[in-house]
């Protein structure tokens, strides 16, 4: 779909396909000498490139607190909240319409959808598969997911992802250089449903057996790791394509999503180095991604895999696979169901003629997209304490900085658009790093190989048991400590991993408690 976004529409890199398709037949990476294509951006001045230079270079100086760093979130962060709403907090710079938006497009957020027919017709459209009734079952007080706690308990905010290779690799190939060509599963799409309406059989239960695994560390320490498998079991419609290819995803945490999409994108690609040529062992690659509504390949900087460009996108794509909701992006009536799902597919919709003939118009999607852009980072806690300065400093001498990149200056905006020219600690680089074999998926997604994942923003980390009651880490949850998500980093990450392993027990739980400032 190719048409000018609406006023609410953050404003993305977009990488332009002729450079890249020439790029693919030379021998520089893909994405070299490609520049944003913006629509309300400020150029930098040189002076103003050497004054974000200095502003975030690497400290060296580990003793006191850095200037700014308490605000992770710039001029949008807000207090602390010792309670389960920190993490649903509007950004602390929108203006008064702008918080008008956001408290509606929260009230969407929140909406629990039902099936059509109903007099709800606001609210009609659901499934007729899904994985949840609305946003807020999946990302609860706009926080973190987590595995099923226990045989009676709901993988509401989990799913598996599936797809296979795609038949036709060299044609998709000719668009985005190096990407690793997959398709929907024929029978089940992109994603494994386990809910569905009266009528309907759901399309599986997802069953998940852990192996507990220990790891001896320094001074006697035994850390104990759960190794899980993963089990598409009760399938409702039928055995998966032989060559299926699953992968496990827990919903994330919604905060500050609007400043990583405004962060340049050659600041971005300026850290990749997919060949490691200053030998560091780290090798981070670009995500790069087909875009639906701007009808070109585009840097990818959300989920677990970087698999969407934009926050537009991300919202849409799971409104139609989480929920079964169609919209100007995602134009199916049936959400997800696939050609063999015959009955799905016939089903009735919630499509209305008031809302463009979708079940949620382009408004109500820009809303949901405005209220998930601008959601608050909050402050950073214990700054100047002293174990918090004593882990920052263990932190970035592990290596840990070297894919948790501390920060970043995000674009200066025209208008008032929250996110404009703010400093920024996300500590991530937004690039696809090879995760080692443990936590491998072994399912390709874009340019991302079976061991590549995303580096995960570590802000707000440590509110995770405030807000979403629990402790549960990485992709699919299976660590449940900050030390056991630190224990399962291996492939580019396996020397910090292993300091940590054999670091003093002290200078380990300064590491941590530093992670719990964030």
């Amino acid at each position: 779909m190719n048409r000018k976004p609406h006023a609410l529409l953050p404003v993305v890199a977009v990488l332009a396909l002729p450079a890249l398709v020439l790029a693919q037949q030379a021998t520089q990476p893909p994405w070299a000498g490609l520049g944003d294509v913006h629509l309300d951006v400020v150029p930098r001045t040189e002076a103003e490139r050497e004054r974000i230079a200095a502003v975030t270079a690497l400290p060296t100086d580990f003793s006191a607190p850095w200037n700014f760093e308490e605000n992770a979130g710039g001029a949008q962060t807000v207090r602390a909240r010792g309670t389960a709403d920190a993490f649903s907090q509007p950004a602390a710079n929108l203006t008064f319409e702008q918080e008008l938006d956001f408290r509606v497009g929260n009230g969407m957020f929140r909406r629990i959808w039902v099936s059509a027919p109903a007099s709800t017709i606001a609210s009609d459209g659901l499934g007729p598969l899904y994985n949840a009734r609305s946003c807020q079952r999946c990302h609860l007080k706009d926080g973190r997911g987590h595995p099923p706690e226990g045989p009676d308990d709901t993988a509401v905010s989990m799913f598996l992802r599936v797809s296979i290779p795609a038949p036709d690799v060299e044609e998709i190939q000719r668009y985005i250089a190096g990407t690793h060509a997959t398709a929907p599963d024929p029978t089940y799409g992109t994603q494994l449903q386990d809910f569905s309406l009266p009528g309907h059989a759901p399309e599986y239960r997802l069953q998940i057996d852990y192996e507990e695994i220990g790891v001896p560390l320094s001074g006697g320490e035994v850390a104990a790791l759960r190794r899980p498998a993963y089990t598409a079991a009760d399938l409702g419609y039928g055995p998966l394509h032989p060559d299926a290819m699953l992968s496990p995803r827990i919903a994330p945490q919604m905060i500050g999503m609007g400043l990583l999409e405004a962060i340049p994108s050659e600041d971005i690609l300026a850290w990749a180095d997919p060949d490691d040529a200053d030998g560091d062992g780290i090798s981070g690659t670009p995500q790069i991604v087909w875009s639906d509504v701007y009808d070109r390949p585009m840097l990818g900087r959300f989920g677990h895999k970087a698999g969407n460009p934009t926050v537009l996108e991300q919202t849409a794509s799971a409104f139609a696979g989480d929920i079964g909701i169609s919209n100007p992006i995602h134009t199916a009536g049936s959400g997800e169901c696939t050609d063999a799902q015959t009955d799905c597919t016939a089903a009735l919709d919630g499509a209305d003629a008031e809302h463009g003939g979708f079940e949620i118009d382009q408004v109500g999607l820009d809303l949901v997209t405005f209220y998930s852009r601008t959601l608050a980072v909050p402050a950073r806690r214990d700054v100047d304490a002293p174990e918090v300065l004593r882990g920052r400093q263990v932190f970035f001498d592990t290596g840990c900085a070297s894919c948790h990149r501390p920060n970043y200056v995000t674009h200066r905006l025209e208008g008032d658009d929250p996110a404009s020219f703010q400093l920024i600690w996300p500590y991530s680089d937004m690039l696809l790093h090879d995760m080692g074999p443990g936590l491998a998926d072994n399912r390709r997604e874009g340019r991302a190989d079976g061991q590549e994942w995303r580096t995960a923003p570590l802000w707000g980390i440590g509110m995770t048991e405030t807000v979403s009651g629990h402790t549960y880490f990485l992709h699919d949850g299976r660590a449940r400590s900050l030390l056991e998500a630190v224990l399962w980093h291996a492939g580019e990450a396996q020397a910090a991993r292993d300091t940590v392993v054999e670091m003093p027990p002290e200078d380990r739980a300064a590491l941590i408690r530093f992670l719990e400032s964030l």
